[in-house]
């Protein structure tokens, strides 16, 4: 009955939009399904992929907040290199979509000063493997300003793009970052995984005071996924520093972020036809992080595996384990936590190799297997 009432008012809004003779007639629909006892299903969720999820993102926060504009490589003539940024330049113009000179220290500074003169700039590197020219004005530039003025100049900009391993692209093109943006105080650093999560961070991003960097994943972009009619709206936003719960389960925690969340939902469909129930936990964000949500599946499954495509040293699993044994839930833990990582060198060309260096789901079942000790 409670989902009939949340049909028949999410209709009667729609019917507020309807020209007068629309909503007469709507109306009279309406009445005679209530007095019928018709019963109502919800909403279908819609198939949205990651790269519509954040061109929507974008095109609603241009439209709503004129300081908002982005900037970088091919974004604007050429729809974006990975056409994240269609049709916003004939949109929006040249003022507000900015193609840049192949010169990432220059436009990153560029969004830099832009952002402590009152703009909220996106500025996008076509792969986060590039940003690493422009990492004296990600750091030391965007992150610790505000800090250093005492809070009197924020800097809301928005650093975005693929992060991580591609298909192919060899070693320079498949760092993934997320470690050593976390690293740094003054910066938030978050990182998607389906298009709920692309869109919903991206708005939030942009509308923060600090600096954010968002790490994509460029073989995710294509991928769709199911969005509630809760996150279409133009008001959805993710919150920023809030982990998600994708999978319930009792007997042991996986927690990971961007594409290697699809891997850990895949080994935990396996595992629960032999009698294992994994929890699967989204970080969504890097930094802040929730630990409190990881700690919470902790206390109840007793056991931990962490997932993520980066290198192991200093890695975000090394962290999320020093948290865990740190804090109270390591009174908990019946065995070991256990890192699932990307392989300790530099990615190689070859197809076969470059499997080998990216978790996959045999690893990640092995892995539970090896804490539950079966």
């Amino acid at each position: 009955m409670a989902a009939s009432a949340a049909v028949l008012r999410h209709l009667g809004a729609r019917l507020a939009r309807l020209p007068p003779r629309g909503r007469a007639a709507g109306r009279l629909l309406l009445l005679l399904q209530q007095r019928r006892g018709i019963r109502l299903s919800a909403p279908a969720p819609i198939q949205v992929t990651v790269r519509d999820a954040l061109n929507q993102a974008l095109d609603e926060e241009l439209e709503r907040d004129e300081r908002v504009f982005l900037l970088g490589e091919e974004v604007a003539q050429y729809d974006g290199a990975y056409k994240i940024s269609r049709g916003l330049w004939k949109k929006y113009g040249d003022k507000r979509v900015i193609d840049t000179p192949i010169s990432e220290m220059g436009f990153t500074g560029i969004a830099v000063g832009a952002a402590m003169a009152g703009l909220r700039p996106v500025c996008e590197f076509m792969t986060f493997n590039f940003s690493m020219q422009a990492i004296d004005q990600v750091i030391n530039s965007a992150a610790k300003t505000c800090y250093m003025s005492a809070g009197s100049i924020p800097v809301p900009v928005v650093f975005r793009g693929p992060n991580g391993a591609s298909a192919g692209v060899g070693a320079q093109h498949s760092q993934c970052f997320a470690a050593w943006y976390g690293h740094c105080p003054g910066l938030k650093v978050v990182s998607p995984w389906s298009s709920e999560d692309a869109r919903g961070l991206l708005k939030a991003s942009i509308r923060d005071d600090n600096p954010v960097v968002m790490l994509e994943n460029e073989l995710l972009y294509g991928v769709p996924f199911e969005m509630s009619e809760q996150a279409q709206s133009k008001d959805f936003v993710v919150p920023i520093g809030k982990a998600k719960i994708e999978r319930e389960g009792t007997h042991i925690t996986l927690v990971s972020h961007s594409r290697p969340v699809g891997h850990c939902l895949e080994a935990a469909a396996v595992l629960a036809k032999e009698g294992v129930e994994c929890e699967v936990i989204n970080l969504r964000t890097i930094r802040p992080m929730d630990i409190e949500t990881v700690e919470a599946s902790v206390v109840k499954t007793n056991h931990l595996v962490t997932v993520e495509g980066g290198w192991p040293q200093f890695g975000v699993g090394a962290e999320i384990c020093a948290r865990i044994m740190e804090g109270s839930a390591f009174n908990y833990l019946d065995a070991p936590a256990v890192r699932v990582t990307g392989a300790d060198v530099p990615m190689p060309y070859a197809k076969n190799l470059e499997d080998n260096c990216i978790p996959q789901v045999k690893d990640i079942i092995f892995a539970v297997k090896k804490t539950l000790n079966i």
